[in-house]
């Protein structure tokens, strides 16, 4: 399956799936007709308005592409702690003239129905974020001739996407920017990670399937040093984050590289689950109570979120953003892929002409 996963594009370039408007039909059209496997985010939207935005994405392009979906989360037991949330984030509500969202509204992402109807029309790659599917549903999805990537986080989901019958994974390390696609979310021990490197050789010992790395990647050169390390493909996303045809807000693109934000943690402030982001003052003010609880503080901040991009405050927005943000370039999506794909040329003549000398 090696030779599957570099026959979707002309580079070993994936454009990450970003979900919440940021990775659609335009960015991932961009990035296909440049050599790029460009990526639909599926997540937070209906199964229709995934359908709608493959559409489009076909009449924009003729190369392979692919659509990420969320994976359901098991029920929150403890429920009292999203309360407590709920009362510390009431001075946020008050400020941005707001109410806070329903923290018991349905988590499934509509998983089912989309999962239907990608079977029903199929796209050349589904790949899928916090969790494993079953062998069945990946196994449909081979009968359907579709190429699946499982996202993972430690050499034992890994391990456990090889066997429910995955196609290749994608290793995420702790450098990535926006959420942890680990499949169990621990409250212990959430906002730690592997980083990518150690992670990729770790997954690489361990399984035969294709890498994608992921995780703080910016320039072809890092592309070229994760595919020396074993990875087969290198997937970005803040390096897209700052292009036109990214649907993300200004105010996020302008912070990537605004000295005012000089550093990225790991926090639950925004979703419930750990997410790399820029260290704003949501983030200080209420990341150190938010409690482990995916969907229920997403849905709970969501208008909050809104009403500051609206408002244009910065310092209540999820800035998301992987490690390397500072090295974020203003490119057209097509013209970044080329440049990359440059670069990583660069950086394999240099390493050959060292080993010449």
């Amino acid at each position: 399956m090696s030779l599957a996963l570099t026959d979707l594009s002309r580079y070993p370039v994936v454009q990450a799936p970003m979900a919440g408007g940021v990775s659609g039909p335009s960015l991932a059209a961009a990035v296909a007709e440049a050599g790029g496997l460009g990526f639909l985010a599926a997540g937070y939207k209906t199964a229709d308005g995934m359908y709608q935005e493959i559409k489009q994405l076909r009449a924009l392009t003729g190369q392979p592409f692919g659509v990420n979906l969320f994976m359901p989360q098991p029920r929150l037991a403890d429920t009292g702690a999203v309360e407590v949330y709920r009362h510390q984030l009431a001075g946020e509500a008050a400020w941005y003239e707001t109410p806070l969202g329903d923290p018991d509204a349905d988590g499934d992402d509509g998983y089912e129905a989309k999962v239907a109807t990608l079977l029903d029309d199929p796209v050349p790659v589904v790949s899928f974020t916090f969790g494993c599917p079953t062998r069945e549903v990946l196994d449909a999805f081979a009968g359907a001739g579709t190429f699946t990537v499982v996202t993972v986080t430690s050499v034992q989901e890994a391990r456990n996407a090889q066997w429910a019958g995955a196609h290749a994974v994608c290793v995420q390390g702790v450098e990535a920017g926006g959420h942890r696609s680990t499949h169990r979310d621990d409250p212990q021990g959430g906002l730690t990670g592997t980083g990518l490197l150690t992670l990729v050789a770790g997954v690489r010992e361990s399984v035969q399937l294709p890498v994608v790395a992921a995780g703080g990647l910016m320039r072809g050169s890092q592309i070229t040093a994760v595919l020396a390390a074993g990875a087969d493909a290198a997937q970005l996303g803040t390096a897209f984050l700052a292009c036109p045809e990214s649907g993300a807000h200004l105010l996020h693109k302008q912070a990537l590289t605004d000295p005012l934000y000089v550093t990225t943690t790991l926090t639950r402030a925004f979703s419930g689950r750990p997410a790399r982001g820029l260290v704003n003052r949501f983030v200080r003010e209420h990341g150190p109570y938010a409690p482990a609880a995916y969907p229920q503080v997403h849905q709970l901040t969501s208008g909050l979120r809104k009403a500051a991009a609206r408002a244009g405050d910065a310092q209540g927005m999820a800035l998301w953003a992987g490690q390397g943000h500072r090295m974020a370039r203003e490119l057209p999506a097509g013209e970044l892929v080329e440049l990359l794909a440059t670069e990583m040329d660069a950086a394999r003549a240099a390493v050959k002409g060292r080993r010449t000398r």
